[in-house]
């Protein structure tokens, strides 16, 4: 979720190199919010944007509320696909919401993806392609193309996905969303998802995301962790993108996204490279 709110931060003027306090806890009314455990104390103060993506620090997020809306916040989050339905898709999917409106301790967890921000790894695998492919990417399933299908599939039912055309399934799936089957207009740019990536390739480089450095390529990623019920157990996270391959991976009831989604992570990617 902080790569959305990332895209709100830079549309309200900041830059990567813009200065913000991580410190160890934040207050909002009333309600403390601190940074995960074993955040690196080497990263706490006034640090760069950038530096608070690589580490995910909370607190410099929550500390920007007054100048991210929640307006600005879901309509970011809606640019890179989160919460926007996908008709072409074919079958009922999960794809996370983000509140309109929200204001004070709820607006404050929103900008860290908690409270009433809703994700699943397809929402999440999509904001990762989105930012890969530069503009809003609208997930599809696929199959076998028809000239392949009666003597290949049985043959092989894993194909490749150039050989692949979009479903059809769409056409006799029924329309369960309403008029959330018109999906917004798309106000991502090239240069915002450039940086965005950027940011996230900080996170491989610099930040949490560090196991991740010994696979090949421009790889960019981002971790996360989702408190659930009353605070007491988290869900891990973490999405990267390399080349043209997204993906997001989700454990629940893990501890961190570093700690228990990485290594599963670094597992598929290596894999995938190896063909």
């Amino acid at each position: 979720m902080k790569v959305a709110t990332a895209l709100a931060m830079l549309r309200s003027g900041l830059t990567p190199d813009s200065i913000l306090p991580c410190t160890p806890t934040i207050t909002v009314d009333g309600r403390e919010f601190q940074n995960v455990p074993g955040y690196p104390e080497s990263s706490l103060g006034d640090i760069p944007l950038s530096e608070a993506i690589a580490h995910s620090c909370n607190t410099a997020m929550i500390s920007q509320a007054g100048i991210v809306s929640q307006e600005a916040l879901h309509d970011a989050a809606a640019d890179l696909g989160l919460g926007v339905v996908a008709p072409g898709l074919g079958v009922p999917a999960a794809y996370g919401s983000v509140p309109e409106t929200a204001d004070g301790t709820a607006h404050a967890a929103a900008l860290i993806g908690q409270g009433e921000v809703v994700a699943s790894p397809l929402a999440m695998a999509t904001l990762a392609a989105s930012v890969a492919a530069g503009h809003r990417v609208e997930p599809v399933l696929v199959r076998p193309a028809a000239q392949d299908t009666a003597q290949g599939a049985a043959q092989d039912p894993v194909q490749d996905a150039s050989e692949a055309t979009p479903t059809d399934a769409a056409a006799e799936a029924p329309d369960t969303a309403g008029e959330a089957q018109v999906a917004p207009p798309n106000d991502l740019t090239p240069d915002e998802a450039a940086a965005l990536h950027d940011l996230m390739r900080g996170v491989v480089t610099d930040g949490s995301g560090r196991a991740l450095a010994d696979l090949p390529g421009d790889l960019a990623a981002k971790t996360g962790t989702a408190e659930h019920g009353e605070g007491s157990g988290v869900h891990a996270w973490m999405i990267a993108i390399q080349d043209d391959l997204a993906v997001a991976v989700m454990v629940e009831d893990g501890e961190s996204g570093s700690g228990t989604a990485g290594p599963l992570l670094h597992d598929f990617l290596e894999a995938a490279a190896q063909g």
